[in-house]
């Protein structure tokens, strides 16, 4: 009995413990989020209006401009860019961005799959090693963009997908992250990145008409690059948020269930307890009864 006392004791002691753990790191991504929230409020309608603007610039473009980051040609090599996390314990968050990413695979390019032209870039540790381990042709490149999140180090990865798309390495490259809704809801999304979608795709087919000042080629050659480099941004920073509100959800989670098993190990604890001292009663009443006898 003082055995079984002695165990539920323990396992009480652990699963406080742990519940402190997962108190902390609910505190700790609350406070990211909040800065991650932040900056992913203010950055998405100055993304979302340049992506608008961009497809509606390369829907006006009429016979005579060759754009090469829009040119739509027959698919037989596919990138997707991977934005996932560095960290476990944030719940679902990597496992459904994996899955998306290898559904995305079995129902859009599963002939190229088959060809060995399905090529992953990572952002984010976790990504890159469940899809090795899953057997697709991954690359390290960025995947520690996370350790050191800047503009610069995202415009790289931006800047080296849409090269490899103009020498033809690639000819189509979407992007697979989480869009941030709020602190418990995330959209897990696969985004065309390249080539440039059409405007029927970025806003329900409204085209605008530009009056190009300077020159249209000018323009165009300054701006697609920076606009492309925003989206990826925007997407990385949506995966930044959506990282620390999943793991702030289940930290949450980890410690509700926590006290749940607090209050069933204490009722446990105090039954042995009382059968115990019930026991040790019962021993004392039938010495003395003996004894009299």
């Amino acid at each position: 009995m003082a055995g079984q006392l002695k165990e539920v004791r323990n396992r009480i002691k652990s699963v406080q413990s742990t519940q402190q753990i997962t108190k902390a790191m609910k505190m700790v991504s609350a406070a990211k989020l909040r800065r991650a929230q932040d900056s992913i409020t203010q950055m998405r309608p100055y993304a979302k209006k340049l992506q608008e603007m961009l497809s509606n610039i390369v829907s006006s473009i009429e016979g005579g401009t060759t754009l090469a980051l829009a040119e739509e040609r027959t698919i037989e090599k596919v990138l997707l860019i991977v934005v996932t996390s560095d960290r476990g314990l944030c719940g679902g968050y990597n496992a459904n961005l994996i899955k998306l990413a290898k559904s995305t695979v079995a129902e859009k390019y599963e002939a190229q799959w088959k060809n060995g032209n399905v090529a992953i870039w990572n952002i984010g540790k976790k990504g890159y090693e469940g899809l090795t381990r899953a057997g697709f042709k991954t690359n390290d490149a960025y995947k520690d963009i996370y350790l050191n999140l800047s503009f610069e180090a995202v415009q790289a990865a931006a800047q080296a997908a849409m090269k490899a798309f103009e020498n033809k390495e690639f000819d189509a490259v979407e992007i697979i992250y989480s869009e941030f809704k709020n602190a418990a809801t995330q959209a897990f999304t696969a985004e065309q990145f390249l080539p440039i979608p059409k405007v029927a795709k970025a806003s329900g087919g409204k085209k605008a008409d530009f009056i190009f000042e300077p020159a249209k080629e000018q323009l165009i050659a300054e701006l697609m690059p920076k606009i492309l480099n925003t989206q990826l941004f925007k997407a990385v920073l949506d995966g930044n948020a959506s990282e620390h509100g999943a793991r702030m959800t289940a930290m949450d989670k980890a410690s509700e269930n926590a006290n749940e098993l607090l209050k069933s190990l204490k009722i446990s604890y105090n039954r042995a307890r009382q059968a115990a001292i019930t026991t040790e009663l019962t021993e004392i009443v039938s010495g003395a009864a003996a004894l009299q006898g």
